[in-house]
Formats: C-alpha cells, structure tokens, sequence
C-alpha cells in the first residue's frame, strides 16, 4: 500500500533558517518539494566529488586489502587523486605491456639477434631482410640462389633471412616482414621492467584499499552538506530575504513525530493532507511477503500517488509464473537450500533477496511436482517405483497448456477488478461503471455456462441476451461520464472493439508459461540423455565424465531457464496485467532530507 502523505510548509526567520534546517536534518522525515533553480557552481563541484569518491570506492572494494599506515581524514581528497593518478598510470603501463608483448610475438621467431649489428651491416650497404613463406613455397633454390638461412620454422610456416648487397628486388613467393626494432632480450627485459612497474602500482592501491572507511566518511559528509545547500536552493525567500519558506512531504506514519519537534521548536507551519491530484513522494508499506517483490515493480515504476499499489497483487502471480516457466522441482529444491545456506552468512541488505529466491524455489518446486519434473527426469514416463502411485496425478503437457491460459484469464480478470477499484477511488463510482460492464458480463457468461454444464438451469438466450445488454448498458453510456451521449456511444464501441480484441491478445500472450517450461524440461532431458551415453561408452572414465556433463549441463540449464522464467513473468507483470489494471505509474520515490550515514 501507498502510505498517505502529508504537505507541511514552514515560515522561518533567515537568522534561525540554518539551525533549523540541521535540526531537520538530523530529524529526518521531510521529502523536500523542489523548485526550478540554477544549480550553482558549489553544487555542481560537490556533486563532481561525490561521483569521483564513488567510482573510487567501487574500485576499491574490488582490491585485496594489504597492511598500509593509518590515513587521516584530512588525505581523503588527496587520496581520491593519487588513486586517480595511479589508474591513469596503470591504464597507460598496462597498453605499453600488450603492445610489447604483440612485438614479442614477433620478434620469438627470430630468436636472439643484435640490432647494432644489424645497423652496422646497413652502414656497408649489407640489408637483412626478414622473410616469412609457407614451408612448401621455400624451396631449395631460394636458398641456393639467394644464400637465405632459415632461422625456424611452424607448423605451417618458415623464417628465413637473405643479408642482401643493396637493395634490389627480390623475386620468390614469401611474404617480407618489417625489421624489429628491438631484440629479444631487449624486449623480455622491458616486459619485465613494466611488469613490475604494475604489480608495485597494485600494491600501492592494494594499501590504499584499507582507506575505504575514511573515503566514505568523506563521501557521506560531502553528500550531506550537498543535500544541505540543495534545500535552501529549494527556499523560497519573502520580504526582503528575511523570511524562508519550505514546503516539503511527511508520510503520515512519521506526522507525529515531526509535529512533535515543531512544537517544541515553536516553528510555524501548516500542513494539510495530500489529495489524489498532487504529485506526493510515494512511500510504500507492504507484508513481509509482498515486500520482498517491491523491487521487482520498481524496475517498470512506482504508483502514482492517486491509485493502488499493485504489489501485493502481482507478487502472488509473479511468484507461480516464474515456478511455471522454471517447473522442474529438483531445481526448485536447489534454490530453496542454496539460498538458505548463504543467507546464513549474507549481509542484511541481501537476506530478502535470497528468502525471494527462497520463495521462488519453492513456487517452482510446486511446479515441478505438478508436471512431473525432477532434474531433467520425466516422472511422468519413468519407470520409478515410487511414482508410479501417484503418477495419474501429474499433469501432461495439454493439461499444463491449459493450465497457463487460465492462469492468464484469471490474472487478466484480477486486473480488471483492481481497474474498476482505481477508477472509483480516483475518480468517482461512475467512472468504474465502465470496467463493471465488463466484468458483469465475463462473471454473468461463466456462471450461465456453469449452470447449464451442472444441468441445474437449461438453455435460454433470453438470460444471455439480458448479461449482455446490461453489461453493454454500463460499458457504452459509462465510457467517459465527462461526455455527451454520442461521444459516450462512440467511445464506448471503440472500447468493445479494443477491449475484446485486446483480452484475446493478452490472453495468448500467457502461452509463453507453457512454452517456457516445456523448453526447460526438455533442455534437462537432453542434458540427461547425452549423460547416459557419456555414461556407458566406457567402464572407467565414464562415470566421471558422466557426472561431470550432468553438473554443467544442469547448471547452464538453470542459468538460461532462471534467465526466461524471470524476465517473462515480468513482461507478462508490466504489460498484461499492468495494462488490464489501468495501472498508470510515473511516482517519485520518497527520499527524505537527512544525515547521509542514516540512509
């Protein structure tokens, strides 16, 4: 759910503005309302550093941490740009060392040679030319006729030299090589100067990464007094730059506390609760289970202010979608444990990540159970003892067909239930009356089919005709209250139109369940059928390539299924249901003014 918010505004005197903000600060509950300004030239440094500590740090943290010298806080700037330095320098050494390297490989083939001699000889007219031919283009008369000495040879190549009086031109099949510029020893020496060049300059920044507190420190500190002179860049300032004011956002569960403070400070203000029409931060509240899928739904956007939070409605779906697609419960048992395991020694921020996948492990856990799949294996068709039981109660793959396309209706329904709530609690009761048509004649068509399957009432169009027309009542003249009677009837037909021909679109858009969950199990089957025969073309080395195929066989199953059983859901999330919601999105997030090392 969104919580409600609250606008306050403040009217402070400029000479008590500065303690005031810091008391806020401190406090930390007001999402300031921002205004169009300038950004001035101290923002804009503030805001270069907190950048540069930050690349710093994500630089850092991915070094290995060796004993250096304690470092005040004073050298944390100064150490963001000998940190700087020495990348630039590592960057630069790290180039020189492959560009040597490539001349390395060229110059291996020649073996050790002089380069003054060569010069030398160059001095008398004497050339050294280097050559490179395939072995069965250099022939023995190339040798006889141009004293060429062969220096080595590749697979497929020779390296061969002809010290030549002048330069006249020479004519043989071979390609001629540029002369190195530097020998061998010349170039193994400078490999090796470079080389240690880089490992001093990492272990300098391996040192250096023990000063990750200090650079954060210094960032937080940075951060808070830039968010600091972004708020009274926010001030509106009255009567001659003696009175500030500043409007800001309070969720309704913090009120009291920030009622509290401005009471006892003797502060004026006023505040009055946000209405569907203003642009409120979004804070969200959801239940242990539905708050574990509350990223998920950032990654499309957050609610508007004026309508519901889908979260705790798609998180349910989400979770069944993405056990559909995956649908192997030995997989599902893989997550389940994985995940418990590490949480034992993860950080808190991931914790509901993993209890997340934990819940999704066990979703697909179900669904492997329901279509028979257990690490690739087809209970279904095995010849396991212990399944053959319970072997009726797996569902084959039409059932499972089936199952995802009603999946979807039920989803699209859902959907169209919350659409009609949003409408009303934005816009009024006969702004949802619309939705309500529909819902009446898809709820009145299923119950009419039902009771004439049980037999409990018989076939009589006059029934359908009276679900249809009244259905068709609310969904013509409700299209857009707002509108004359004929625009509501040509509204309300293009709504027929769209909506019907759109439901059957969204509807087959949910085959991809099926699709992706049978793509799953036969990728498993495969896997496991290739093992077999690795499994029995030998009695010694088999097993082991047997065992070793089945791991990284299943292991990249999972990681391609995990991949499609998550991004699918979503799309199916954002689009579909999404769109069958009337879901309309485009919220800022809350973001309180506060000390930065309490976020």
């Amino acid at each position: 759910m969104i919580i409600p918010m609250y606008k306050y505004g403040f009217l402070i005197y400029h000479q008590e503005y500065e303690s005031f903000l810091n008391d806020l600060q401190q406090l930390g509950v007001l999402h300031v309302i921002e205004k169009d300004y300038a950004g001035s030239e101290d923002i804009r440094h503030k805001t270069g550093l907190v950048n540069q500590l930050e690349k710093t740090i994500q630089f850092l943290e991915k070094r290995e941490k060796e004993q250096n010298d304690h470092i005040t806080a004073g050298d944390a700037l100064r150490m963001v740009e000998e940190i700087i330095q020495k990348q630039e320098m590592l960057e630069s050494l790290n180039q020189e060392l492959n560009a040597k390297r490539k001349e390395l490989q060229k110059v291996i083939p020649w073996g050790d040679f002089s380069i003054e001699i060569i010069s030398r000889l160059k001095a008398e007219d004497l050339h050294v030319r280097f050559f490179m031919a395939s072995k069965k283009k250099f022939t023995s008369q190339i040798q006889e006729k141009y004293q060429a000495e062969l220096i080595s040879e590749s697979q497929h190549s020779v390296y061969f030299i002809i010290i030549q009086k002048g330069k006249e031109q020479l004519r043989f099949d071979a390609e001629e090589l540029t002369t190195p510029e530097h020998s061998l020893v010349e170039l193994e020496t400078e490999i090796s100067t470079v080389e240690n060049k880089i490992t001093d300059i990492n272990s300098e920044l391996n040192s250096l990464a023990n000063s990750l507190p200090v650079l954060k420190e210094e960032k937080e500190t940075i951060q808070t007094s830039l968010e600091f002179n972004q708020v009274i860049l926010n001030t509106q300032k009255e009567f001659g730059d003696k009175l500030m004011i500043l409007e800001g956002w309070v969720p309704a569960t913090m009120k009291k506390q920030i009622d509290q403070f401005l009471n006892t400070n003797k502060v004026l203000f006023i505040a009055e609760k946000a209405t569907p029409k203003d642009k409120a931060p979004i804070l969200l509240q959801n239940g242990r289970f539905s708050k574990l899928f509350e990223p998920i739904g950032k990654i499309f956007s957050l609610p508007a202010y004026c309508e519901l939070d889908l979260t705790v409605f798609f998180a349910p779906f989400f979770m069944l979608f993405f056990g559909f697609c995956l649908g192997d419960a030995g997989y599902g048992f893989l997550f389940i444990i994985g995940a418990g395991v590490y949480k034992l020694k993860a950080s808190k921020i991931l914790k509901p990540y993993l209890t997340l996948i934990q819940f999704l492990g066990f979703a697909t856990v179900i669904f492997g159970i329901v279509s028979g799949t257990f690490f690739g294996i087809n209970l279904i068709e095995s010849d396991f003892n212990l399944t053959i039981t319970i072997r009726s109660l797996f569902l084959k793959p039409a059932s499972m067909f089936n199952l995802a396309i009603l999946l979807g209706a039920v989803q699209i329904i859902f959907g169209m239930c919350l659409k009609a709530v949003n409408q009303i609690k934005q816009y009024g009761f006969a702004y949802g009356l619309s939705t309500l048509g529909w819902l009446f004649i898809i709820a009145g068509v299923l119950i009419y089919m039902l009771l004439i399957d049980q037999n409990i009432i018989v076939h009589n169009n006059l029934i359908l005709y009276v679900i249809l027309f009244l259905g068709g009542f609310f969904i013509l003249f409700f299209s857009d209250p707002e509108a004359g009677v004929f625009t509501r009837v040509g509204k309300g037909i293009w709504d027929i139109y769209s909506t019907v021909t759109g439901i059957f679109g969204d509807l087959l858009s949910y085959i991809r369940l099926f699709a992706i969950g049978l793509s799953s199990s036969i990728l498993g089957y495969v896997v496991n059928d290739i093992g077999l025969t690795i499994l029995h073309s030998s009695p010694i080395i088999g097993p082991i390539l047997f065992v070793t195929f089945l791991l990284l066989g299943h292991t990249l199953n999972i990681m391609i299924s995990t991949l499609g059983s998550f991004v699918h859901p979503m799309r199916l999330t954002f689009v579909e249901f999404y769109k069958n919601a009337g879901f309309i999105g485009g919220g800022k997030e809350y973001k309180p003014f506060l000390k930065y090392n309490k976020r």
